[in-house]
């Protein structure tokens, strides 16, 4: 079933307007299920870093559409599933983390992003389980003999994120390899302690969603289906989310609000639309009237992208912050105290620290030889003004009036450098 289908649900007619439907199941029975009742429906999210980056947020928003159309979401933490390590989309054995991590991780994701749901005791109130509550108690020859019986091997193997690490002579352990064996279980075991119908997911685990379909018919559940959303790239074809500095995270200590503000104020032009649609609440029409702006209007639209989606994570007034420190810095040539700011032991600054290593230390560049290659290309600056010299150092006669050195990369990426 493809999203051309005349769907009548609201949630159904949402998750297409919004640009989030790849593949379904059986698209006209869920969109049935969805008039019918309230429907349960779960995501599960891997506890591997203490955040969640930019990927995470289309499954987020995913259950966030469910929510705004009257359905009920659980967020399914993977406490035990990452123990194990999921193979999909990875070409290398995952890094194993201890219990303690894994918990840390839950921890730092939660705070950042339970806001998005609303929790609760309610019919539509969102759910947090955590899979270590069963997979933990599980008995290996019991659980092979009750759940390994209905899993075929043959079927395991066709899948592309194993078959992928197969050809290319990839190791894949038993551990992993028993990933889509554990996360099947889950969709039976949260459809038989909280009704849930629906799992949803990225394109890349259509595979495991399946097996958690299948698995729940052999195992005598209600009927149960599997609704994914597309990979998102940008018009030019990078994997959405990923930039020179690696991933976009949501912990505000890991990416500031104003530096996810200009991740997005940096969009292509041709994908300010899209991404309103996927990663903000605006409505639909107002989208519509902002992808007919067209030459310096179209920059106006990327500031309301910017505005809308760091205020759906951070909040109204971080948002509204970094959308300040923006204007003053760029529009005014003043140096914003809302930049973000990196601090350096005031007798280092004394001494003098050169700026090549200053940009590796602060994230502007990588590396101080890419910092040596951008000041030799005209890409660093100090202050606004051009650093020249491979080998310059700043100190503390540097210091601007808000107390901090400046250094920029580019007209767009700038860092504040405080003593301490």
């Amino acid at each position: 079933m493809t999203s051309g289908h005349r769907f009548r649900s609201d949630f159904m007619q949402t998750f297409v307007a919004r640009g989030h439907f790849h593949s379904c199941t059986d698209a006209e029975a869920l969109d049935g299920l969805f008039l019918r009742e309230r429907v349960t429906a779960y995501i599960g999210f891997d506890c591997t870093a203490p955040s969640f980056h930019i990927g995470n947020l289309v499954q987020l928003m995913t259950l966030r559409r469910l929510q705004q159309s009257g359905h009920r979401p659980i967020l399914l933490m993977g406490g035990g599933t990452t123990r194990i390590g999921d193979p999909s989309g990875k070409d290398e054995i995952r890094q194993l983390l201890s219990p303690e991590q894994i918990e840390a991780n839950k921890q730092s994701i939660l705070k950042d992003v339970s806001h998005l749901l609303h929790f609760g005791d309610g019919p539509a109130d969102a759910i947090m389980v955590d899979n270590a509550e069963w997979l933990g108690q599980l008995e290996y020859v019991p659980f092979l003999r009750d759940v390994g019986r209905h899993l075929s091997i043959n079927r395991m193997l066709s899948m592309e994120s194993v078959r992928l690490r197969l050809e290319r002579e990839q190791p894949l352990s038993f551990l992993e390899f028993n990933y889509m064996v554990l996360q099947a279980y889950d969709f039976v075991e949260l459809a038989r302690r909280y009704g849930c119908r629906l799992q949803s997911g990225g394109s890349d685990q259509w595979g495991n969603i399946v097996g958690g379909v299948d698995l729940g018919r052999r195992m005598g559940t209600h009927e149960l289906f599997g609704l994914t959303t597309p990979l998102i790239t940008t018009s030019s074809g990078a994997k959405m989310g990923k930039t020179a500095e690696g991933a976009v995270w949501l912990n505000p200590k890991m990416r500031s609000p104003y530096e996810y503000w200009q991740y997005w104020r940096n969009a292509e032009d041709a994908d300010v639309g899209r991404f309103m649609r996927i990663f903000t609440d605006l409505p639909l029409d107002e989208i519509a009237a902002f992808e007919k702006l067209g030459g310096s209007e179209r920059n106006e639209a990327k500031k309301v992208l910017a505005t809308e989606a760091t205020a759906l994570l951070h909040g109204r007034e971080a948002a509204n912050d970094a959308a300040e420190t923006a204007r003053r810095t760029f529009e005014e040539g003043v140096v914003a105290d809302g930049l973000p700011s990196f601090t350096v032991a005031r007798a280092k600054l004394a001494a003098g620290v050169a700026v090549t290593m200053l940009a590796r230390m602060s994230g502007l560049t990588a590396s101080t030889s890419e910092a040596r290659r951008q000041i030799e290309g005209g890409g660093l600056r100090v202050n606004d003004e051009r650093v020249e010299d491979v080998n310059a150092t700043v100190g503390l006669s540097d210091l601007g009036s808000v107390g901090a050195i400046k250094l920029s990369l580019g007209r767009k990426k700038h860092v504040l450098i405080r003593p301490e």
